[in-house]
């Protein structure tokens, strides 16, 4: 998957976990830096799938949410990352897969940028 198709993913993903947030708060969420989150929330506001807004309640944000064509996207986005997955895993036994599930999820709770 490009680069770009991943940045895109994440933040359509953490729209779909959440719901709408300020692109701060995606920044956060995401361990992005701010222009970073600009540059992709422009790419999918130009494209339709996200929606950006003034938030009403502290004009200087802007709130993003996630549209129709967004969660088709990121449908899309998934099944290529669940076919990539099962390529990479296509060795491993069930009972190796959930070890390798945990172990991930193990190392992303003590990532610095990402929430407990």
């Amino acid at each position: 998957m490009p680069l770009q198709a991943r940045a895109e993913f994440a933040v359509l993903a953490a729209l779909e976990e959440c719901g709408s947030l300020s692109q701060a708060d995606l920044g956060r969420r995401l361990g992005l830096d701010r222009n970073n989150v600009n540059d992709i929330v422009g790419r999918l506001h130009t494209t339709s799938r996200v929606i950006r807004s003034i938030d009403p309640a502290d004009r200087r944000r802007n709130t993003v949410a996630m549209t129709e064509e967004g969660r088709l996207y990121l449908d899309e986005l998934q099944a290529v990352t669940d076919q990539v997955q099962a390529e990479l895993t296509e060795a491993l036994s069930n009972d190796e897969k959930a070890q390798l599930r945990a172990l991930l999820e193990k190392l992303l709770s003590f990532h610095p940028t990402l929430p407990s």
